[in-house]
């Protein structure tokens, strides 16, 4: 019997989600299944609006080996696994002959655990646990959300805390979830028969396509006990996430409240020299951590590294006590063993890191203001400790014995693969050597006439911007493009301030157009509100760059405050920079504008989410017009039409402002 061509498969599977096949759809497809036929890996750029996600799931469910997909983002998976891959599945069955299997797995902390449930929380201060709900008052927010668990936990199947609607919050969902190193584990749990997160491992281990995330991909490949199933094509979206996603599962952190809580919790489960040595290490850590001052501690104090020490050495002391002692007289004395191992390793390991001293690990120390009453004053230091780049563990344990396809609208940095490939431990493309993975990328396009539908003007006549100067002239450029457009803005700043900032101003100046200013309400109310009303403008900072989708003419500028280069104090990134420069590169270009490119590709794909939005990219920073680096972040955005003409630009935007109206 001849096998389904890849165009047969396609084509039914795009008829099934209702969509159309687009060209760059299919010579995704293609160059996906070239990749996995040749065990190969791939990096696909493909535009907003290409139908990435068909592109790749139809060639993996034909080649019919099992088959990782790994996103950034909760919405993403959910598209996969609520609509896209039901319906790809089906269509593709009548001609495969055959019903892919399908699952999501994400890290255990994100289920229900059925022992916290019933047997209660393991209490830091007073032995045994207690029951979280006889602590919390009915009447509470808290005391509501979990008597809301309480109830949803005979209802659902997953059991997975993404599918409970409305959710609660982070703190109440911490009394019914356990993480990896709190777990007692399957074998010694009375319900370890009906637990949550091992029912998705063992759908994981039987379905063909496992849909996850980046940090658990990140896990994995780390941690070296692996969580995901064997598999053979490994494909990864949203990828210019993972670099970061990866840096953060691998960042250790130390607080004053975090050491003290492991203190209380293994205080009453060993012996008594023990829990003293910890609670003065403890206390000897709390006093520098009082003294130190905010940034990267390129060599440890003495005094600090003493501290740690002790810290390092007493958390040892007490693991083996914990191993050795028993108490009856405890609750449950399994979980709450269990838990204070899990705060106490943690708390070890990361002093151990800092204390070894890797040539590879930037250390730095952070205060943020307090929050709250006296409780929560240390609640803001930190000790923190991340890999200088995650290049080499990506390479090592991504690219080996499987293909690997990377997908993202921004990818091409600059005009080609090669900052993005770099960043992810490979060598430039083409390139073949004992330990580089040979890779390509393809750029398969957009179904979006980007010079028609979008100019990109440039605030060429404002000052340059200094940091964390006063900007009237920006905020006067920024004044006139919003009455241009009628709102109808998306304000991306380099930093919260400015975004607050430039709302106060904005508020009095033009009280006829509503500013929503992120942190006001949540992320997805803010959304909401921005695309029901045309006439609002929505300020804001990071998240905004990347995670907002309003097609339509709610949405028709995007004004960048200045090029967000990463702050020069910021510890990785500088020692990342460094790093470059110490060996022979040029550590700006490298780290600080990459990072900036990466940043305004993804800003600016903001503006067109249909093929029939209209709109202007504004960049109110004149670096991009007058530097020698701007051709490069221009060549990192979308191939809109280029103006530094603000006359023109206004214009456009009222004619565009116009015809929105008389649509409506």
């Amino acid at each position: 019997m001849t096998q389904p061509s890849l165009p047969e498969l396609l084509h039914a599977a795009v008829t099934a989600v209702g969509g159309t096949e687009r060209p760059g759809q299919v010579a995704m497809a293609e160059a996906v299944a070239e990749a996995i036929d040749d065990g190969a890996h791939l990096l696909v750029q493909a535009g907003t609006g290409t139908g990435k996600s068909l592109g790749y799931l139809v060639p993996a469910l034909a080649h019919g080996e099992r088959v990782v997909v790994a996103t950034a983002t909760l919405a993403l998976q959910r598209q996969l696994v609520e609509r896209d891959l039901p319906r790809t599945v089906e269509a593709l069955h009548p001609i495969l002959r055959r019903r892919p299997e399908f699952a999501m797995l994400k890290g255990r902390s994100n289920y229900l655990c059925l022992h916290r449930l019933h047997e209660g929380v393991p209490q830091d201060e007073e032995e045994g646990l207690f029951d979280q709900f006889e602590a919390a008052a009915p009447t509470s927010k808290l005391g509501q959300d979990l008597l809301r668990l309480r109830d949803w936990s005979d209802e659902t199947e997953t059991g997975d805390r993404d599918d409970l609607t409305p959710g609660v919050s982070d703190r109440a969902w911490s009394q019914v979830s356990v993480s990896s190193r709190e777990c007692l584990g399957a074998t010694k749990c009375v319900y370890g028969a009906e637990c949550f997160a091992e029912a998705a491992r063992e759908r994981a281990k039987l379905a063909e396509v496992i849909v996850t995330n980046h940090a658990l991909l990140a896990i994995d490949a780390i941690e070296g006990a692996p969580v995901l199933p064997q598999h053979e094509v490994l494909i990864v979206d949203e990828a210019h996430e993972l670099v970061s996603r990866v840096t953060g599962v691998a960042t250790g952190e130390l607080t004053p409240g975090q050491v003290n809580r492991a203190v209380r919790r293994a205080a009453k489960l060993v012996n008594e020299k023990a829990a003293d040595q910890l609670q003065t290490a403890a206390e000897g850590f709390e006093r520098l951590m009082e003294l130190a001052l905010p940034g990267r501690l390129e060599e440890i104090p003495e005094d600090l590294a003493d501290a740690l020490m002790a810290l390092r050495d007493a958390c040892r002391t007490v693991i083996s006590a914990i191993g050795s002692t028993r108490d009856k007289s405890v609750q449950d004395e399994d979980a709450v063993r269990k838990q204070a191992l899990a705060s106490v390793e943690s708390v070890h390991d990361v002093a151990e890191r800092i204390t070894h001293g890797s040539e590879w690990d930037v250390v730095w120390y952070e205060r943020h203001e307090p929050r709250g009453g006296a409780a929560y004053r240390h609640s803001g230091a930190s000790l923190r400790v991340a890999p200088m780049s995650v290049s080499g563990l990506l390479r090592e344990k991504l690219f080996t014995d499987r293909s690997v396809v990377l997908t993202s609208a921004t990818l091409k940095l600059g005009g080609d693969f090669n900052g993005v490939g770099a960043s992810l431990g490979l060598g430039p493309e083409g390139a073949e050597g004992d330990d580089l993975p040979l890779w390509k990328g393809v750029d398969v396009g957009s179904p979006f006439d980007y010079p028609r539908q979008g100019i990109l003007y440039v605030a060429k006549h404002l000052a340059r911007p200094a940091r964390d100067g006063d900007r009237k002239d920006m905020l006067d450029e920024l004044t006139e493009l919003v009455q241009a457009a009628g709102g109808r803005t998306l304000g991306l700043f380099s930093s919260m301030r400015a975004a607050q900032l430039a709302a106060e101003d904005l508020r009095s100046r033009i009280p006829e157009y509503p500013i929503l200013l992120q942190g006001e309400e949540t992320l997805g109310e803010l959304i909401k509100n921005f695309a029901a009303d045309p006439r609002t403008c929505l300020f804001g900072t990071l998240s905004l760059w990347q995670g907002v989708d309003v097609p339509g003419p709610s949405c028709q500028l995007v004004v960048m405050d200045k090029i967000p280069f990463p702050r020069p104090d910021d510890p990785l990134m500088s020692a990342r920079q460094k790093a470059v420069e110490e060996a022979g590169g040029n550590g700006f270009m490298a780290v600080a504008a990459t990072h900036a490119a990466l940043l305004m590709a993804q800003g600016a794909g903001r503006l067109v989410r249909a093929s029939g939005d209209r709109g202007v990219v504004a960049v109110l920073d004149p670096r991009l017009a007058t530097a020698r680096y701007g051709s490069y972040l221009k060549a990192s955005m979308p191939d809109f039409w280029y103006t530094t003409d603000r006359n023109q630009v206004r214009k456009s935007l009222a004619a565009i402002d116009a015809a929105a109206k008389q649509a409506d």
